[in-house]
């Protein structure tokens, strides 16, 4: 396990200026608060496909998904995106996205956003479990679903979430996978 801390732009907290995370060492990380993510990124998507018969194709559908999911993830105040190749084949990896949710249009109390998150979900039509969980970093609202799994943890001075998002779009969000991404959740701490 490698230890992750955060990239020190999570907000001052009560007594928590930062975050750490173990995440397995098979898991490559993405910095997103540097400007060099993107060559980052890349030199993941080329190991994966070096040495394979990966279709050029693919390659370049892998890289366009995982750099879409990049931005769109700092569009939303993400932080850090780690990734694990699961498939010999080159397709999509596991990820985890670690962002920061500053309030906003979302309640900050975990039962209410939960209660939210279920009402939402209606609207969509999705089929996800939604709950409160404690982790040892704080309450959590989890969100799980076939291929993913969300969990908003309460920021210790109570103003806005971390939200560690795991995607297993190859293996699904079950058994071993499932198991493997609630004990990172699980190693959360804040650092003061």
């Amino acid at each position: 396990m490698s230890e992750s801390s955060g990239s020190g732009a999570a907000p001052a907290t009560a007594g928590a200026r930062d975050y750490r995370l173990l995440v397995p060492r098979e898991w490559f990380r993405v910095d997103l608060m540097q400007d060099r993510w993107r060559r980052q990124l890349k030199t993941f998507v080329e190991k994966q496909a070096d040495g394979r018969q990966v279709p050029a194709e693919m390659t370049r559908n892998v890289w366009a998904t995982l750099r879409n999911t990049a931005e769109a993830g700092r569009a939303r105040g993400a932080m850090e995106f780690y990734l694990l190749t699961l498939s010999r084949n080159g397709g999509l990896p596991a990820s985890l996205l670690v962002s920061l949710m500053p309030p906003g249009g979302t309640p900050v109390d975990p039962d209410a956003f939960a209660a939210w998150i279920e009402a939402r979900e209606g609207e969509d039509g999705g089929r996800e479990e939604v709950g409160v969980v404690d982790l040892p970093a704080g309450r959590a609202v989890r969100v799980a679903g076939p291929t993913s799994l969300d969990l908003h943890v309460v920021l210790p001075d109570g103003t806005g979430y971390l939200t560690l998002s795991f995607s297993a779009p190859v293996v699904g969000m079950s058994g071993p996978m499932l198991r493997l991404c609630e004990a990172i959740a699980g190693s959360l701490r804040w650092v003061e």
